[in-house]
């Protein structure tokens, strides 16, 4: 027994030896691990999130939708995963499914308490993923295969993030990035306090801060940053799936990073890839080369040859994670990438101040980007300005995060929630938030994307004939109708609960800690002044309760859940499209507030915090009437795959300003969604060798995929690739490359390739 306890005692020391040899070698305090994951979802046939416009059906793709994670542990201690997802929003049904899955593999060490899941709001993705019936209505009910999109990237780039856990280090460097969005309700906004909007310079927050994570044996291996802009670069007519400004960033990002790390050949100013080979276009030779080349036609190939062939293949880093770099959105409530402002469609005059409107009514009002009228361009701008102050804080960031990690998570009931608030003389007075309602102005959309009909935004009233129609649907509570003023109630979607509930009551609330860095996890959109007031609450509940302790705040928006707006009590009041979309009442905010300094309180006393109700999970209710793909075809005689429309015999084309469009034999795109692949290639042939390279795919800004078919209901289809060739295009000879599959009348899945006849660009 004696000789048992000593060699127990000695394994003891030896471990806690090994453990001190590890932190000494190390010298890092955390974990860090990174991942990314295509989340890029139907392609054709499904409504748009984020605009609610009927006729906003996915097409194509503009570049693809990615999940990005890190996660970030203390050694046999607490760790947080941070997800970032080009997508419009989180869903609650989305995050109750990968908590589940990630349980199944992990037990309890990845649970809806440390994980977060953020949306940058991008408006161009494929909707369908939410659980509430409000959020359905577009997309004509749940889209299984969005949802699930959604739910096995999540998945996959946290695995990733788990199995790159690695010591590193972490620094933090924050920065004003002046010209990337503009307040679009300026009026509610100043209608908040004086003295209260006096103290900013500007009417919505500049301020862009960014964490950059660095192995200790690969040196930087990502950074996430989280800046304030809406994701509305894309306008509510574009039918490409897009990242938009934010994804753009990304992207950007990401390539310039592989530059600089040797991994492919960039040009340093434009941050686009370039060939290294180099060949006369003009030579004879060359062109008739080029000219021998000739269309494939369509052909058979495997699922993987999509995926092989990509440009940023994950078979190709083996040796090294790839960077990861996510721009994340914070409070973007009331702020717009449109920065030239508002003006009227059939005047060009600005918009009226107060409600958005040209000649009394709001369909004429839209905001104007950077590179108006294009608004690829425009996309590209805002990403690009965000991008290059993203890069000046990664280069040099110096301030290093330490200390604990740590996290809290509740769940409220937003319906019914009693909020302890400032009285009007002195003292305390309770209040209550409501059960979820939309306004009159919400209808009106915004000058992002103005509604329909006769609303207007900044409507305090409402009127007759629609109020006539909302009580077809729920005719509000005269409890309601008080709890809600000065809202007028369009839409009393938290008392809707037919066929389910068409809004959330339950919500998540979270709080993430890395040493001085917290990262308030909010279910929907602040404005700039609610979002300033959140902020403002949670540093000081931290200050003071960590004895003067600096921590660096920012709110993660659009996380775990979706419900829309929290604009300010005094916001509230003019009943814009944010105070209108604001749903739990004019003290939503408050209770906000009050929840996150009760989990700040939390996490500073090492108490635990009062889990809350649970969500519903909803997904066995969920009803679709999106048409399923039943077969697609070809007319006699072709395949798929064959060039419809093929460039011109011995074509050249100059690189920075031709375009290249072939068109291809096609099927419908929800037969397989190429994850991890492409529908869309460019490639070069290696000068003295009968071999072609990738060098763009549908994941690069200058390729766009666009699918089409005669009519709705069409079984032929066909898809155009559009190539806007880059001035940092290499010289040369080129082909562009065409994947799909198609469903056969036997129900099989048929993938298919064709290629274009080669081209030459000088």
């Amino acid at each position: 027994m004696r000789r048992r306890s000593v060699s127990t005692v000695q394994c003891t020391l030896f471990l806690l030896c090994l453990l001190k040899i590890k932190c000494v070698f190390t010298d890092s305090n955390y974990l860090i691990g990174l991942g990314s994951y295509d989340i890029t979802g139907p392609a054709a046939d499904v409504n748009m999130m984020g605009y609610a416009n009927m006729e906003q059906v996915t097409s194509g793709v503009h570049f693809r939708l990615r999940a990005r994670a890190f996660i970030v542990a203390e050694p046999f201690r607490k760790r947080i995963a941070f997800v970032n997802l080009d997508a419009g929003m989180a869903s609650q049904l989305v995050t109750i499914k990968v908590i589940e899955r990630l349980k199944q593999r992990y037990g309890e060490l990845y649970t809806e308490e440390n994980v977060a899941i953020s949306g940058t709001h991008t408006h161009a993705g494929p909707g369908g993923y939410l659980q509430y019936i409000l959020y359905l209505v577009t997309s004509l009910g749940f889209v299984h295969q969005s949802f699930n999109a959604l739910v096995d990237g999540i998945e996959q780039s946290i695995i990733q993030a788990h199995e790159n856990l690695r010591p590193g280090s972490i620094l933090i460097n924050k920065g004003e990035l002046m010209d990337a969005g503009v307040n679009r309700s300026p009026s509610a906004y100043l209608n908040n306090p004086a003295h209260e909007h006096s103290k900013y310079e500007y009417n919505v927050d500049k301020e862009m801060t960014l964490v950059k994570f660095v192995d200790d044996q690969w040196g930087p291996v990502g950074s996430f940053n989280w800046f304030a802009t809406h994701g509305t670069s894309m306008s509510r007519t574009n039918s490409l799936i897009s990242g938009d400004n934010k994804g753009t960033a990304a992207r950007i990002m990401e390539d310039w990073f592989e530059q600089k790390d040797g991994r492919f050949s960039y040009d340093v100013e434009s941050h686009r890839r370039v060939s290294t080979i180099i060949t006369d276009p003009h030579d004879q030779d060359v062109l008739d080369m080029a000219s021998s080349l000739l269309s494939t036609g369509g052909k058979t190939v495997t699922r993987m040859s999509s995926v092989a062939r990509r440009v940023r293949s994950g078979f190709r880093h083996a040796d090294k994670p790839s960077f990861v770099s996510a721009f994340c959105q914070t409070n973007c409530g009331d702020v717009s990438p449109n920065v030239l402002g508002a003006f009227c469609l059939d005047t060009g005059l600005p918009c009226d101040f107060n409600h958005s409107t040209c000649g009394g009514k709001n369909e004429q009002c839209y905001g104007r980007g950077p590179g108006y009228p294009d608004e690829f361009e425009s996309t590209r701008i805002i990403g690009e300005r965000q991008f290059k102050k993203a890069a000046d804080l990664f280069t040099k960031a110096s301030e290093e995060i330490q200390g604990k990690v740590d996290h809290r998570h509740a769940f409220v009931d937003f319906s019914q929630l009693e909020v302890t608030i400032d009285g009007q003389n002195g003292g305390f007075e309770v209040v209550k938030t409501c059960p979820a309602a939309m306004g009159f102005g919400f209808a009106a959309g915004t000058t992002d994307g103005p509604g329909a009909f006769d609303f207007k935004q900044g409507d305090d009233q409402g009127n007759p004939f629609w109020r006539l129609v909302r009580n077809l649907l729920k005719n509000p509570t005269k409890e309601q109708v008080q709890c809600q003023r000065p809202k007028p109630i369009l839409l009393d979607t938290g008392e809707m609960k037919q066929p389910y509930d068409w809004a959330p009551s339950i919500l998540p609330v979270q709080i993430l800690r890395i040493g001085q860095l917290v990262i308030l996890c909010v279910p929907g959109e602040f404005t700039t002044m609610a979002g300033r007031r959140l902020r403002d609450a949670v540093k000081t509940v931290l200050k003071e309760g960590s004895n003067g302790e600096e921590f660096s705040v920012v709110i993660a928006g659009l996380t775990n859940s979706y419900s829309q707006y929290i604009a300010t009590f005094e916001e509230y009041q003019v009943q814009r499209y944010e105070g209108a979309s604001t749903l739990y009442g004019p003290h939503t905010l408050s209770g906000y507030i009050q929840e996150f300094k009760k989990l700040a309180n939390d996490l500073l006393s090492g108490q635990a915090t009062d889990p809350g109700p649970q969500p519903p999970d909803l997904l066995h209710k969920q009803i679709s009437l999106l048409t399923p793909v039943v077969a697609d075809m070809t007319p006699i005689g072709t395949a798929f795959g064959d060039l419809v429309s093929d460039v011109p015999p011995v074509a050249k084309f100059r690189k920075g300003t031709d375009i290249v469009t072939v068109q291809f034999r096609s099927a419908n795109p929800r037969n397989d969604l190429m994850t991890e692949g492409t529908f869309a290639l460019v490639e070069r042939l290696l000068e003295g060798k009968e071999k072609w390279v990738s060098v763009y795919d549908d994941d690069d800004f200058c390729l766009r995929y666009k699918w089409s078919r005669p009519f709705k209901l069409s079984a032929q289809s066909t898809t155009s690739i559009e190539w806007r060739i880059p001035e940092t295009a290499s010289p040369g000879v080129y082909r562009i490359t065409h994947f799909g599959a198609a469903k056969t009348p036997l129900s099989s899945i048929h993938h298919f390739s064709g290629s274009s006849s080669a081209f030459v660009v000088y």
